[in-house]
């Protein structure tokens, strides 16, 4: 649909874009990111012909784009620039039915029953509808920027160049512009171009990126092969984490800060664990970074409480985070600062230690009963649960943990787990065989992220052996406290 071929240009003589090659298909959304100064804006405005070229070729649909005419061009091509300038004062919806000049053998003499379709469609995607009598200076920064989208949209030209289409939008006009622009492309066919300076919003909508340095094309492709911490690190000299969208297979990123802000150092102990009737808690100085399958705020996330409350043999409710989420409130627990586990087992037999080593500590925390023991290898012959029986294990790391070694700690310390069942010939009471935990056990990973580096926490570093010798112990000592308190023996 458009090629761009060793385009080069600038203002002056002064070459802005130099050498940029690439090409967009029909339906195609291509986001143009880069730095301040990169050349993004600039290479806009040669593909649209606002600025001349020194080298290079543009072509549209196999032909020069310069052997277009003016309404030719505009036929092919809509254009939102990045700024607008006001000679007139016109309505929202002559503003936006402006667009459909190219169309137009005289002023508006022959507007058609098409163009009155074109610019009320493109009025009511950009949501604009009740701003259509309105002039456009009355408007603020972010609706005049809907409204020449709109007149752009109104085009219906099969090819879209925007610059910076999301400029003084809110993030609910943000997804509900780029919502319909992409929408657009797919049922229309329609080639974006856009220049971002949002590369989240870019790798979440676009097909391709295509990242700009110094006017170079410094990469071009997926969103996967583009927004990649070290290609954005060069580019923008900035530090960021990459991570996955929760919902999308498009990574965002997150900025790192670089101030200079001295760090209180700090660990956490045993002495910061409270044991009573009612639950285990931790309160920490500072939030850990924390990897849980709790009741309350599961998953990935910086938190400085951890609960794990004890429930009623017979507690049985309908909607159990909700009902979570008000006791931990009711207990003057901050809702968003806490994380939240729940054990019929009696919290006073919690199994508490701290083990060292010269990278620090690790805290383990077990409650444990074993009464829904479970063999998860004869998961499948299970029809119904047995007893109540709660396996809760918490895993506190005085060191800097990252993402892979948060996940390798919890199969360590599962492993230890499964281990510490076997030594104490705790049994499925169905299957009859060693079990491997209950079906309702909880893991918790947090970490001080201070300190030592920590890459990795498999059984053969410092760190594993730690979790593992610790949870093991930690649970045989539970599970025999658990044992003794309902009077079993083995």
């Amino acid at each position: 649909m458009l090629h761009v071929e060793n385009v080069a240009g600038g203002y002056g003589k002064k070459n802005i874009v130099k050498s940029v090659s690439f090409h967009v298909n029909k339906g195609e959304m291509l986001g143009i990111l880069g730095p301040n100064g990169s050349g993004k804006s600039t290479l806009l405005k040669i593909i649209s012909g606002i600025l001349p070229k020194t080298q290079g070729t543009v072509t549209i649909d196999g032909k020069d784009a310069s052997n277009y005419s003016q309404k030719e061009f505009a036929r092919k091509v809509a254009v939102l620039p990045q700024l607008h300038a006001h000679a007139f004062s016109h309505t929202v919806l002559e503003t936006v039915s402006l667009g459909r000049y190219p169309y137009q053998s005289g002023l508006f003499s022959s507007w058609s029953n098409e163009d009155e379709r074109a610019v009320t469609e493109a009025i009511k995607h950009t949501a604009i509808t009740r701003y259509k009598d309105t002039h456009i200076e009355l408007l603020s920064g972010g609706e005049q920027q809907r409204v020449f989208v709109a007149q752009a949209l109104a085009q219906e030209a099969p090819i879209l160049l925007l610059d910076e289409p999301t400029n003084h939008l809110d993030i609910a006009h943000q997804q509900q512009l780029l919502d319909t622009i992409r929408k657009q492309a797919v049922d229309k066919g329609i080639t974006v171009i856009s220049v971002f300076h949002d590369i989240n919003l870019a790798s979440l909508y676009c097909d391709r990126l295509l990242l700009m340095n110094n006017g170079e094309v410094a990469n071009i492709g997926l969103p996967l092969d583009v927004v990649k911490e070290e290609a954005v690190r060069a580019v923008y000299q900035a530090r960021v984490k990459t991570q996955p969208h929760p919902e999308l297979a498009k990574p965002q990123i997150t900025l790192l800060s670089d101030a200079d802000e001295e760090l209180k150092p700090f660990s956490v102990t045993k002495a910061d664990i409270s044991i009573s009737s009612d639950y285990v808690a931790l309160h920490s100085e500072k939030p850990l970074k924390t990897l849980s399958s709790a009741v309350h705020n599961a998953g990935m996330g910086w938190f400085r409480t951890f609960v794990n409350r004890h429930v009623d043999a017979d507690y049985h409710c309908d909607d159990v985070k909700v009902e979570m989420a008000s006791y931990l409130e009711g207990q003057g627990f901050h809702d968003t600062d806490t994380v939240g586990m729940m054990t019929a087992v009696t919290t006073q037999h919690a199994e508490v230690e701290e083990y060292h080593a010269d990278f620090g500590s690790v805290i383990i925390v077990v409650t444990a009963g074993v009464g829904n023991a479970v063999d998860v290898s004869e998961a499948l012959t299970r029809d119904r649960e047995h007893r109540i029986g709660t396996i809760n294990t918490w895993v506190i790391v005085n060191g800097q943990l990252p993402d892979e070694a948060f996940i390798q700690a919890m199969i360590t310390a599962t492993e230890a787990k499964a281990k510490a069942l076997q030594t104490e010939k705790v049994l499925d009471p169905l299957t009859g065989t060693i079990a491997t935990g209950t079906s309702t056990d909880s893991l918790l990973v947090a970490a001080t992220q201070q300190g030592e580096h920590l890459p990795y926490a498999g059984p053969i570093t410092e760190l594993g052996k730690r979790i593992g010798h610790g949870v093991y112990d930690c649970t045989v000592r539970a599970i025999q406290a658990y044992k003794k308190a309902k009077g079993w023996t083995n």
